[in-house]
């Protein structure tokens, strides 16, 4: 009979570690999905294809995004060249991107406004794209930055990723990274 009771005791015990454990689990879990960035062009670390670049027909390659935060109101994207001999040189701004957005298409027009969103002015200080065309050599890293905030930036078309990233401090609520190469 004590073998019994005991084993029923520890059965029960264990069921309630369990259930214990399941509802912590539940309380702490994250309750925004993580954000990440992706393009069907290229893996993560992985070449850029020639045709996005300089060296081809110098268009944006589609990226695709998953994990908005809740609470986003706006995406901000950035490209820059961190290997670039002057220093950073920016490829291409986007901001006020909307949060049901999911990512863009390949190709994107170099106007301003695409969207309801705004582009800014590159490293060229031209508006859009422009793929990148690091000198013969080594190969350069080109960073596709995601970010989701909790606020539309109130900025005019064509502003400077310094501009947009002085708006965006203290309005991130998530940030993703998707990394390609390229070498000519």
């Amino acid at each position: 009979m004590r073998l019994i009771s005991y084993t029923r005791v520890m059965v029960q015990a264990m069921g309630l570690s369990l259930l214990v454990t399941l509802r912590t689990t539940a309380a702490t879990a994250d309750p925004n999905p993580t954000l990440a960035i992706t393009s069907s062009a290229f893996e993560n670390g992985g070449t850029i294809p020639e045709r996005y670049t300089c060296s081809g027909h110098n268009e944006s390659p589609e990226l695709q995004w998953t994990g908005v935060p809740g609470g986003t109101r706006s995406l901000v994207l950035i490209l820059d060249d961190p290997d670039a001999p002057i220093g950073t040189f920016v490829h291409w701004v986007i901001y006020n991107l909307s949060p049901t957005a999911k990512g863009l298409p390949e190709g994107v027009s170099a106007t301003a406004s695409i969207a309801d969103s705004e582009q800014g002015a590159n490293g060229s200080d031209a508006i859009g794209y422009t793929g990148p065309c690091p000198p013969p050599g080594k190969p350069h890293h080109y960073h596709f930055r995601l970010y989701a905030l909790d606020q539309k930036l109130k900025l005019k078309a064509g502003a400077t990723a310094h501009q947009v990233e002085a708006a965006m401090k203290g309005h991130v609520l998530g940030r993703a990274e998707l990394v390609g190469i390229f070498a000519r």
